[in-house]
């Protein structure tokens, strides 16, 4: 299995499920997240980005996890080192760019669990990881869980966002910020979590 597909699989079955609150953005059932999400992957493929590619988003709102997801799809590599992506994405005349949308279908075949996509990490290995710590969490497609939007370019809290979707659970971007329990995502990343 790849990200592409977890995200493919969660807007299929999980229809009349949310998958992320967030300002601006209400609250998105899983089919809409996954429009939003290939939204910005037909963009990002129809400005040329190659197989490998870094990218990066640090706006500071909900388009920036969509982002992460849409590169895991197109089988771009997520690094925050990496120059911004162009903002015309995330809903202006880059977004869900009908010059990408047969590149997005071509590429599918070529994303695979080998795919790098962040930190040493590849897609296989992060959905493995995903899966001990989802097991350990006890998530499902009803879990909830509240996170501060004003850490949302931390590990932990991209950690959080990737194990709810993985739950195929509800996050909710808050942008009050505060606290969280965070300990179950410390660490997530790195090489050697359990």
């Amino acid at each position: 299995m790849t990200l592409r597909a977890l995200l493919i699989q969660r807007g299929a079955r999980l229809q009349e499920y949310p998958a992320l609150t967030a300002p601006g953005w209400g609250e998105l059932r899983y089919p809409a997240f996954r429009n939003r999400v290939e939204g910005i992957a037909l963009g990002l493929l129809a400005a040329g980005r190659d197989p490998g590619t870094p990218c990066h988003s640090a706006t500071g709102s909900p388009w920036d996890w969509a982002c992460e997801v849409a590169c895991a799809a197109c089988g771009l590599r997520w690094d925050a080192g990496a120059g911004p992506v162009d903002p015309d994405l995330f809903g202006g005349p880059a977004f869900n760019a009908e010059a990408g949308r047969q590149l997005y279908h071509d590429r599918e075949p070529a994303v695979l669990e080998t795919t790098p996509f962040t930190a040493g990490l590849d897609q296989g290995e992060l959905l493995r990881r995903l899966a001990r710590l989802n097991r350990r969490l006890g998530w499902d497609h009803t879990s909830s869980l509240r996170l501060p939007l004003d850490q949302l370019g931390t590990p932990a809290v991209r950690a959080a966002l990737w194990s709810a979707l993985y739950a195929g659970g509800h996050a909710i971007l808050d942008p009050g910020g505060g606290a969280w329990a965070s300990a179950a995502f410390e660490g997530f990343w790195s090489e050697g979590f359990p």
